[in-house]
């Protein structure tokens, strides 16, 4: 990430691309909206629902991106003009920003889905089992359930004054710790690379240090593109072994699956192609068609495979994301085939619309 940003992304791209993270950001909050209604409306059980809603919302903003752009810029007639290597020049530099800003986004917003998903259902895990397990000490007498008794009396008179003490701490304290959680969360390796990538890009003589054949480290750039270019192909490994263990088991309802690939691949590209139109009517879109494919493009890609390293890391609903995984990849192919269609129509007819308005 940090190498393709350094190379490919300046200053002048990111001011020209302030529409991006917008359009990132209505993907998640969108995809969460109905997420969440999905959720609601198929219950697919209290230790699957934040999997759920990140599924809706979390997209492959990053390999997917990576893989689709230049494999489009360099098809015969491709819309996006004859140049082939500057279209793919261009496009990695949507790829790489694409990328960052998805990192950003899922290692906050998803990530504390997840977590906080995992930490209440393991929570209420944790109270079934206390209240349906009493004290079945055979041995022990009355003087023992009585101390037990005590200390449990004990225990829930000091609970609510800790409640409370929680309650009463002050506002701004509360905004500190949110603040002080969004910092631990950033500090992920993804994150920072993105970041990292994004100041060397824009300040120039940072950039001249890295890039180019005069340049003092271009070795460092050399040793972490090499590095980079084999984490696709060892990403897409790792998604094949998490596919296979779908495979095994089916502990996913039937509806939450066609609920996730109707959110996914119907609803989203619609109101994608919504958002773009609308940002392009009101003129905050450069004239470039590669980068409102881009943007299209970001409502139409399959979950994060992020999401399977965060349930690994918590623990909680690995089977299950591994079935997600397996059908909504397995029907990308056709959604991303499919509505990179309708985008590439809706260009030429609009290009048509604008060659008539300018002969007439």
């Amino acid at each position: 990430m940090f190498a393709s940003l350094a190379k490919t992304v300046t200053l002048q791209d990111i001011i020209s691309w302030w529409f991006m993270p917008i359009n990132v950001g209505l993907t998640f909050l969108i995809g969460g909206i109905l997420g969440w209604i999905a959720v609601k409306l198929l219950k697919p059980g209290s230790h699957l629902e934040g999997l759920v809603i990140a599924s809706c919302s979390a997209a492959n903003l990053g390999n997917l991106v990576l893989i689709v752009l230049p494999a489009i810029c360099h098809e015969d007639g491709s819309p996006f003009g004859n140049d082939h290597a500057a279209c793919s020049s261009i496009g990695l530099s949507y790829a790489s920003f694409s990328m960052a800003l998805g990192g950003f986004y899922i290692w906050t917003y998803t990530f504390q889905l997840v977590k906080s998903s995992s930490v209440k259902y393991k929570a209420l895990i944790a109270a079934e089992e206390a209240a349906s397990d009493p004290n079945k000490d055979l041995e022990g007498d009355t003087k023992t359930h009585l101390l037990i008794n005590g200390e449990n009396q004990r225990y829930d008179a000091e609970s609510p004054s800790a409640s409370l003490k929680s309650e009463s701490d002050p506002f701004w304290q509360k905004i500190v710790d949110l603040l002080h959680q969004i910092l631990e969360e950033l500090m992920a390796p993804p994150t920072i690379a993105a970041v990292i990538g994004l100041i060397f890009g824009a300040v120039t003589w940072l950039k001249n240090l890295i890039i180019g054949e005069s340049a003092p480290f271009r070795v460092l750039q050399d040793c972490l593109k090499l590095l980079g270019d084999g984490t696709i192909p060892s990403i897409t490994l790792i998604l094949g072994g998490n596919l296979i263990q779908g495979l095994r088991s089916a502990k996913v309802k039937l509806t939450v699956i066609l609920g996730i690939l109707f959110v996914k691949y119907v609803l989203l590209p619609v109101i994608g192609i919504g958002v773009v139109k609308a940002a392009d009517s009101f003129g905050f879109l450069p004239a470039d068609p590669l980068y409102h494919f881009v943007l299209m493009l970001q409502f139409t890609l399959p979950p994060a495979m992020s999401i399977g390293t965060m349930t690994q890391f918590f623990e909680m609903g690995q089977e299950e994301c591994s079935v997600i995984f397996l059908w909504t990849y397995a029907f990308a192919a056709l959604a991303l085939t499919f509505w990179s269609t309708v985008f590439h129509v809706d260009f030429i007819l609009n290009k048509g619309i604008s060659r008539a308005n300018t002969f007439l």
